[in-house]
């Protein structure tokens, strides 16, 4: 069986600077610059973002295949909730205990991407 890590994802967007500064604003990604494009160290992951225009690719028709969200963990998922609420971000799914020690909410990013933040008890895991 191979070994994998995870190098990155790789979103597509019509304001490649917007998805990326919502990234840094919203989640604390660091943004990275290189020659003809925009890049985003997200959570220890790297988030590459390409331009897209209108005409380049069909939207998923619904329902559709493929990606369905990014999950994210993090700490004090009320806390987190309230902050980025207050930054004006629309939650999909507030936060809610799916199971004992586990907590998720799903926010919707640009270009409508699904994200999920969860919070895991370790006393659970």
């Amino acid at each position: 069986m191979p070994t994998v890590t995870w190098d990155h994802v790789h979103l597509r967007s019509p304001d490649p600077e917007a998805t990326a500064a919502w990234l840094h604003d919203i989640l604390g990604g660091e943004i990275i610059r290189g020659p003809g494009r925009i890049d985003v160290k997200l959570g220890g992951a790297n988030v590459f973002i390409a331009p897209v225009k209108a005409g380049d690719n069909a939207p998923p028709e619904t329902p559709y295949q493929g990606l369905d969200h990014i999950g994210l963990t993090v700490k004090d998922i009320d806390a987190v909730a309230a902050e980025i609420k207050a930054k004006g971000v629309e939650f999909t799914r507030e936060p809610t205990t799916i199971r004992p020690g586990v907590r998720i909410c799903f926010i919707r990013g640009p270009q409508g991407i699904s994200v999920e933040l969860l919070e895991r008890d370790k006393k659970y895991a």
